[in-house]
């Protein structure tokens, strides 16, 4: 196994020093596209859709709980009696904590799976899950937002009954939530995924395997 070379203090020092520069880009170029999702142009989400939820049946404009601001992570449905590992790994990855948080600033967080309703609170009780999570069994909802089949985090906005889209994203749009794997990043061997740019003979193994 390639190690990196080992140096003095004052070596260390100045190449930790090159990569806080680096490091400090990234997060300028951050804090820039931040920004540009503020003005990205929404798209109004006009259909009619009826949510069954542990409280009963919701529209869209419903569940946002009388806050501005929803966001929706798409739990897949992959047929009953199983669940998709990657989306169970990031709910379990959601501070208990997160909604009651967001909340605070006008944010409603929720999942939302079209999993028939039974098959979520099975599956919530089972893992020990609190957090919101309803089902859009029978809707045309997932389908609209364009995954039919996959998952992907959405964010809507309301304006008395009008709901629009400001942003969405999946794939490794949703890796930046994910806290195991942002601190592995800060670690020598990384997430030790066969993806990864790591030096020779550095542990790493398939991504999903």
């Amino acid at each position: 196994m390639d190690r990196p070379k080992i140096v003095s203090p004052e070596e260390w020092r100045q190449e930790r020093d090159e990569l806080l520069k680096a490091e400090k880009e990234a997060t300028r170029v951050q804090d820039a596209l931040a920004a540009r999702r503020r003005r990205l142009p929404m798209v109004e989400f006009s259909g009619t859709y009826a949510f069954d939820t542990p409280d009963g049946e919701k529209s869209l404009p419903d569940l946002f709980e009388g806050r501005d601001q929803l966001v929706i992570y798409q739990f897949m449905d992959i047929g009953p009696g199983r669940f998709c590992p990657g989306c169970t790994a990031f709910t379990k990855n959601i501070p208990e904590a997160a909604p009651a948080t967001l909340a605070e600033s006008g944010v409603t967080w929720l999942n939302v799976s079209n999993m028939p309703l039974a098959q979520i609170e099975e599956y919530k009780a089972r893992m020990g899950w609190t957090m919101p999570f309803v089902s859009s069994h029978g809707t045309s909802f997932t389908r609209d937002c364009g995954m039919d089949g996959g998952f992907m985090l959405n964010v809507f906005l309301r304006d008395g009954d009008a709901v629009y889209r400001t942003y969405n994203t999946t794939s490794r749009g949703v890796d930046r939530l994910m806290f195991v794997s942002n601190i592995l990043d800060l670690t020598p061997y990384g997430r030790q995924q066969e993806w990864e740019d790591s030096p020779p003979g550095w542990p790493q193994h398939p991504t999903y395997g």
